[in-house]
């Protein structure tokens, strides 16, 4: 199918358009560029709302996300899903789990998912996520969700591609402390115990409330004392309901208030405290319009995804326009046998290039 053809589907918004779009951009085809430039002349118009959900493997991503997703369409919410895969070592392709796990809601018409694979990128994301939910937006979903890989301490890039980042965990993941130490412990906007019917949920949910209040300076505000009675994990908030803030339908948010994350207690497989997550990612879109974060955040995403664009540009460049390969190709003896370093190999071939196209000696 021409770019052409692919415009006129997402104008006609036919679901065959948008994933040959996706394709397209994806594996970064003649045209891509194109498209997604038509894409960017229609976001920021249907107030659509992008989400990350991120955590380590085993967390329970695909069923919180899957859960979120009934939860949305019952507000009659469109919602289009990026699920990033690992990569197949034979295929280079996405392993397709996530739309395996979420097989209740792939065959809404009002939902649309798309598994990605990572493709030996780090952060936990696909190089081109970003650029396909841009896509997914253009064509008017009303919620994006990004679901990460799975990675673990380096999965940070979706704070960067989302307005709002929930942070799935599980009780048991091992070492409470090795969890809360972790790099990505520092980009959620929500936080969530996942799986919190099983031993130790409130145990671990409360060392993530100490965590979060170290970083604030108010620790041991949200610890319960010792005689005080546990919330029932089956009550449906999971015993956050006092510490997650005001219902959606609550007072307006100021934008002089801080946002404080709130620790949520979820059962993905029984819905449990699903609701609540939805009314928190509520909150915190409320919060971000008030007080101007909203803006910012997509301010730094445009000019992140400018500086990107023109990397790939230029590394497209060297590798087309220019006899890098074959430079590194004649070196590349004497780095191996130790005469020459890396560093002096890379400065050479770059003042070659600048002095004019990589002519060699």
């Amino acid at each position: 199918m021409t770019t052409e053809r692919i415009l006129e589907g997402l104008a006609r918004r036919e679901p065959a358009a948008l994933a040959r779009a996706i394709t397209l951009v994806e594996n970064q085809r003649d045209g891509f560029e194109q498209v997604l430039s038509h894409a960017h002349g229609l976001l920021g118009r249907g107030g659509t709302r992008r989400v990350g959900i991120t955590g380590p493997p085993g967390a329970g991503k695909s069923t919180l996300t899957e859960a979120l997703i009934q939860r949305l369409r019952t507000q009659r919410l469109s919602v289009g899903v990026v699920a990033v895969d690992p990569t197949s070592p034979f295929t280079g392709g996405a392993l397709l789990g996530d739309r395996i796990r979420m097989e209740s809601v792939s065959l809404d018409p009002g939902v649309f998912i798309r598994s990605m694979a990572t493709r030996g990128a780090q952060g936990g994301l696909a190089i081109t996520t970003e650029e396909v939910a841009d896509l997914l937006e253009a064509f008017g979903f009303e919620r994006v969700l990004v679901e990460t890989v799975g990675v673990g301490q380096t999965e940070l890039d979706i704070a960067r591609t989302a307005e709002t980042t929930a942070l799935v965990l599980v009780p048991e993941s091992g070492d409470g402390i090795q969890a809360l130490k972790a790099g990505v412990m520092e980009i959620a906007d929500i936080y969530v115990v996942n799986k919190s019917d099983r031993p130790g949920a409130d145990k671990f949910r409360q060392e993530v409330e100490v965590m979060l209040g170290i970083r604030r300076g108010n620790a041991f505000r949200h610890v319960s004392p010792h005689h005080a009675a546990r919330p029932r994990a089956d009550s449906g908030t999971g015993g956050r309901a006092d510490r997650a803030g005001p219902p959606s339908d609550g007072p307006t948010v100021r934008p002089s208030d801080p946002w404080e994350p709130p620790v949520l207690a979820t059962v993905a497989t029984t819905g449990v405290g699903v609701d609540e997550l939805a009314a928190a990612l509520d909150r915190h879109y409320a919060y971000l319009q008030a007080s101007g974060k909203l803006a910012e955040r997509r301010r730094q995403r445009l000019a992140a995804r400018t500086r990107a664009v023109l990397e790939r540009k230029l590394r497209r460049w060297l590798l087309e326009a220019t006899r890098v390969e074959e430079l590194l190709a004649l070196r590349l003896d004497e780095v191996a046998d130790g005469r020459r370093s890396p560093y002096d190999v890379a400065a050479e071939i770059l003042d070659q290039v600048k002095a004019g196209g990589g002519a060699t000696r």
